[in-house]
């Protein structure tokens, strides 16, 4: 069996080594908290103009407009990675809501809003979960009512990520009150800066307040923001949080953070042993490092199906569950190499890589339920993707 690449692709890869030898100069330490650092979008810039961020996105849509390619694909991410050199930005309206308006919104609306979305000048929070639909999210009660040309728009969001510093939302509401929860719901999208909107920030265990309350009072949003059409808002949100399950899970950014433990494990010692030559610590870490291969692997295998336009179906609902889990214990990981370090949080001079691990360790927690909890993934998994019978629910009383 032959693996190389060949030579066409060879050459690839050294356009794209000589790519980052000429520009890692230019990459952002501030990628920015909420809203993208002037330095971070100045490299999304650079990085779309070369084709190595919104590779594929047609150029009238703002991307580069290259073919599908699964293997330069896999080469970029894999010399992005070994070079330590950021790839581009990744949030919810370039991760979720662009590729959602690619397959499912009208012209007017990729036209509109695609571009300023993928060079980051316009940021992104999604509208679904309330305080009485998280996984049952089919059941929310936020009403949108017809008035003319308009809906308006009255209920409550909760867990809403950057809420507080988004210019815009895509937002699941219902508009068909008759129907069934599935059948009347819609998907639109609006400014949080229209009258009638308050957020308010929830503190997390992070200390920082990453998401949000949003009430909704007699919000006024035009009917022709709706994406797919009225009644369309479950098969649409699917499509959405396919994209986000799949950001979410990114092997890429996985094996990052692998490359960070291994200097940290080569750096810190125990009793002038590093903790790389520690047999507990190194067993570990390769533990870590084949379920990372094995992730990057299968993302191969999602890249092979999307090319060939093929549902992966069960090889595809995977990724969120298996990616949250894998990013939590490397973050576990390290908290335990820092040792008595480990328990700092805050401000402190002896804080490593200032207190990213800590804070990445409580952080990714919250995602093993955000997105859809890992117990309504694997419910997901097994009747979606392997035909078992649904979960029996309650009697009610």
């Amino acid at each position: 069996m032959d693996l190389a690449f060949g030579p066409e692709y060879e050459a690839f890869r050294q356009q794209v080594r000589d790519f980052i030898a000429a520009h890692r100069d230019k990459a952002p330490r501030n990628f920015g908290v909420n809203r993208p650092s002037e330095e971070a979008l100045a490299w999304q810039r650079l990085l779309i103009e070369h084709g190595y961020a919104a590779r594929t996105i047609p150029k009238e849509y703002g991307g580069y407009g290259a073919e599908p390619d699964i293997l330069k694909s896999r080469i970029i991410a894999e010399e992005f990675s070994t070079a330590r050199v950021p790839m581009g930005l990744s949030n919810q309206g370039i991760s979720m809501l662009v590729p959602t308006l690619l397959e499912l919104g009208t012209e007017e609306q990729r036209l509109k809003w695609i571009a300023p979305t993928l060079r980051g000048e316009v940021v992104w929070c999604q509208g679904y979960s309330e305080p009485g639909s998280g996984s049952d999210l089919a059941s929310l009660q936020t009403k949108a009512t017809e008035d003319g040309d308009d809906f308006i728009i009255n209920g409550q969001k909760i867990w809403t990520s950057t809420a507080h510093a988004a210019d815009m939302i895509f937002c699941l509401v219902r508009t068909e009150p008759e129907a069934k929860k599935h059948e009347g719901i819609s998907y639109l999208i609006f400014s949080m800066k229209t009258p009638g909107i308050e957020v308010r920030p929830l503190v997390t265990m992070t200390g920082h307040a990453e998401f949000n309350e949003v009430f909704f009072t007699d919000v006024r949003v035009p009917q022709k923001d709706i994406v797919a059409g009225r009644g369309q808002g479950w098969y649409v949100a699917n499509a959405t949080l396919k994209h986000e399950r799949g950001m979410l899970g990114d092997p890429n950014a996985a094996d990052s953070r692998l490359k960070h433990i291994v200097e940290l494990m080569e750096s810190e010692t125990v009793d002038g042993e590093r903790l790389i030559d520690n047999p507990l610590f190194r067993d570990r870490l390769l533990k870590l490092q084949a379920r990372v291969l094995a992730m990057q692997f299968h993302g191969l295998r999602l890249l092979t199906a999307s090319a060939k336009k093929e549902d992966a179906g069960i090889a595809r609902l995977i990724v969120k569950l298996q990616g949250c889990d894998l990013n939590h214990d490397l973050a576990a990981l390290a908290i335990d190499a820092l040792g008595e370090l480990g328990v700092l949080y805050g401000e402190s001079p002896h804080l490593r890589s200032k207190g990213s691990w800590q804070h990445r360790y409580m952080f990714d927690l919250g995602l093993i339920i955000g997105g859809g909890t890992a117990q309504i993934q694997k419910n997901i998994i097994s009747e979606r993707g392997l035909g078992m019978p649904r979960e029996p629910k309650l009697a009610k009383a």
